[in-house]
């Protein structure tokens, strides 16, 4: 009988009408903050990704072709360079790759700027 008076009252603290103060709580903002913030860098790695492995057939493939431009008697029209507007052949897209691999050497030097600060932090303590 005292466990069944036990369980009773175990189960009628999960229907009460009281708040516990201990219990957190979790504001609806907070929520769609971390969506919204999880959405855009999820987007903004796409984007890094995509601009720099994918358009213009990614930097991989320019940088053999840049190579031996610079050090071979090779020319840029070798490889189909015209003109910067109009056709640019194997370097097509070759700013956009650019830009990507500055903006991800970026990030991960400040992310690693970030932890290696924690744990500088850390030892402190």
């Amino acid at each position: 009988m005292n466990v069944l008076k036990k369980i009773l009252r175990e189960l009628s603290y999960y229907f009460s009408d009281e708040e516990d103060p201990n219990e957190p709580v979790y504001d609806p903002v907070h929520i769609g903050a971390v969506i919204v913030l999880s959405l855009l860098g999820i987007s903004v790695l796409f984007w890094l990704l995509w601009s720099l492995i994918v358009f213009g057939g990614g930097i991989q493939a320019k940088i053999l072709p840049f190579l031996q431009i610079v050090f071979t008697s090779k020319t840029k029209e070798d490889f189909g360079y015209i003109g910067y507007p109009f056709e640019m052949g194997v370097f097509e897209g070759w700013v956009t790759n650019l830009v990507a691999l500055v903006f991800s050497i970026l990030i991960v030097t400040a992310i690693w700027y970030i932890f290696e600060n924690l744990k500088k932090d850390e030892r402190k303590i």
